[in-house]
């Protein structure tokens, strides 16, 4: 029987659930059970893909094609694990399955009520995203006393009378703030977090708090008390240097075994943690640092800046220097900047390397297409990601190629559309359907003989690690199309995807001619090529790709792509 682990948040939002989420299913699975982790979102969007990155933060992307919450990004950072689209559940999705199954006589006439279709089809969901498990850890997102989150806790709690209580453990994480006019810290937030969890009829089994400093004994005993649980069940979690120090410190803490005696559960193994330890003390301590720029335009909202926008970028870079031992400082860069005031441009000789990440629409793209110029130029190590590839097709069509009105059809009318929607793509827009138009998930790619990009995808052991995952696709008859036709399965390599324009084939034998390497392309069964990677020679590193390779960077095991181009920002 799967055992289920329910995390939930109090006081306020941001705290941290999704990180000590990743961080619990380590360690269990560290002691060698087989985790999953499955992230509820209370919002009515059906998923994350319309959600605006300045304000939800990133859209994460999974192997299968689902758009979720950046959380699931961390469970498989730490996991080292792919987890699929069922694994996050939105209001959304379960209120749509409950109307499409009334409408279709699925209730056989009977009244459909909240209670007790809604919590049914949410317990449905996490079951079936358990299945095969030890134990499911679910995290239910928003804080404690939002109205969206009782529906979940509420379903939560009527799993647990049907499993009984050795079967369900709850954790609840919480902030325990220190007002600067006292300096002293408070426990009355959590002190109301714990009440309001009561009233949904839980009680925490074990309260992790996060804060500046470390709890002391003061604190940890008001909240035993008021919570009424015992003392060495109270977790302090204080602010760290990286999100990957957060297993460790909890270990010391002896989190995994408390939780394992409270579900009835004896360690199978003795955790390792050696090489965990060394990436950790890579990234506190590392030998050298470079500078890297981000430059995009989800950077800033109000007079804040927002990181989380491009979250698994900043962490796919961490993940390659702690592999060469080489610190990655990361300075945001808003693209718009360049085309205020030309002039700006020379900000970027003040870095070892360049990155343009993803994006959409018309707002900051001619300084981005700047910024691939200068790169290109200027030889500094340059990594294209999806739109950053798009872009540096534009530049190098208008400034190499004489293509002078060369531009995307994405943003704006051009008789050079070098970026282009595909015929077959028009015509779904044409009937709107525009979900047929975008590639969403994991997508093979054939890597050209005597490319860069080939060596760094063998170096790093991608090639065979994939060529493994090809072999399963190749079974799931709903997912075969990502994998096109194979050419013999020659050098192939899965990247995952979130885009709807393509590299424009009329363009490409002239792109080809004045230099620009195309490392890589997607067949379609229609025989369509598909542009997938870019790469310059004569140049310490010009990198394109039409993926998202940070999603499948892992601490230990860090995507090709950004360990090439870290290590030739290195060697600068």
């Amino acid at each position: 029987m799967t055992k289920y682990i329910v995390v939930a948040g109090g006081v306020m939002s941001g705290v941290g659930k999704g990180v000590t989420t990743a961080s619990i299913a380590r360690i269990l699975s560290e002691h060698g059970f087989k985790v999953t982790t499955i992230k509820i979102d209370p919002y009515i969007n059906y998923d994350a893909g319309t959600l605006r990155p300045t304000e939800h933060g990133e859209v994460w992307v999974t192997d299968d094609g689902g758009e979720i919450d950046q959380d699931l990004g961390n469970y498989e950072r730490f996991l080292d694990v792919d987890v699929p689209k069922i694994n996050n559940i939105t209001t959304g999705q379960v209120y749509k399955t409950i109307i499409d199954k009334e409408r279709k006589g699925g209730y056989l006439g009977k009244t459909v009520q909240f209670i007790p279709h809604v919590p049914d089809e949410i317990k449905r969901r996490i079951t079936e995203a358990s299945k095969g498990y030890d134990i499911s850890i679910v995290e239910i997102g928003g804080t404690i006393g939002d109205y969206e989150n009782i529906p979940f806790l509420f379903a939560m709690k009527s799993m647990e009378r049907e499993l009984g209580k050795d079967n369900v453990v709850y954790v609840l994480i919480t902030y325990l703030p220190i007002p600067s006019h006292i300096e002293e810290m408070k426990t009355k937030p959590t002190q109301q977090a714990i009440r309001l969890l009561g009233e949904t009829g839980i009680i925490p089994d074990f309260i992790v708090c996060r804060a500046k400093k470390p709890l002391d004994k003061i604190r940890k005993q008001k909240i035993e008390t008021y919570a009424n649980i015992p003392s060495e069940h109270v977790i302090s979690e204080p602010d760290i240097d990286t999100i990957y120090s957060i297993p460790l410190d909890l270990e010391k803490e002896q989190l995994g075994i408390k939780i394992l005696k409270e579900l009835k559960l004896k360690p199978k193994k003795e955790p390792n943690w050696s090489e965990w330890k060394k990436l950790v003390g890579r990234i506190k301590q590392p030998k050298k640092t470079v500078k890297v720029a981000i430059v995009g335009k989800y950077v800033e909202i109000g007079d804040y800046d927002l990181a989380d926008s491009y979250v698994s970028v900043n962490q796919a870079l961490i993940h390659a220097g702690a592999s060469l031992d080489l610190g990655v400082e990361i300075h945001w860069v808003d693209s718009k900047r360049f085309e205020d005031n030309s002039k700006n441009i020379d900000v970027l000789k003040n870095y070892d390397g360049i990155i343009v990440p993803g994006g959409f629409g018309a707002s900051g793209v001619e300084g981005k297409i700047k910024a691939a110029n200068y790169a290109r130029l200027n030889k500094v190590p340059y990594l294209g990601l999806c739109y950053g590839l798009q872009l540096a097709v534009v530049e190098f069509a208008r400034n190499v190629c004489s293509i002078k009105n060369a531009n995307t059809a994405e943003n704006a009318k051009t008789n050079a559309p070098v970026i282009d929607i595909l015929p077959t793509q028009k015509e779904l827009m044409e009937k709107s359907q525009y979900g047929g138009t975008m590639r969403l998930g994991a997508y093979a790619a054939v890597l050209k003989e005597k490319t860069q990009v080939l060596k760094l995808y063998r170096e790093t052991g991608r090639l065979k690690e994939d060529g493994e995952k090809i072999e399963k696709l190749k079974k799931d008859k709903e997912q075969q199309f990502r994998l096109g036709i194979l050419d013999h399965n020659k050098n192939i390599v899965l990247e995952r995807h979130r885009h709807r324009y393509e590299v424009n084939p009329k363009y490409i034998d002239i792109l080809e001619k004045n230099g620009l390497i195309f490392s890589g392309y997607h067949l379609r069964e229609d025989k369509t090529k598909l542009m997938e990677y870019i790469e310059l020679k004569n140049h310490p590193f010009f990198v394109g790709t039409q993926a998202h390779p940070e999603f499948k960077s892992r601490l230990g095991n860090p995507s090709p792509l950004f360990y090439g181009f870290v290590n030739a920002c290195g060697k600068r």
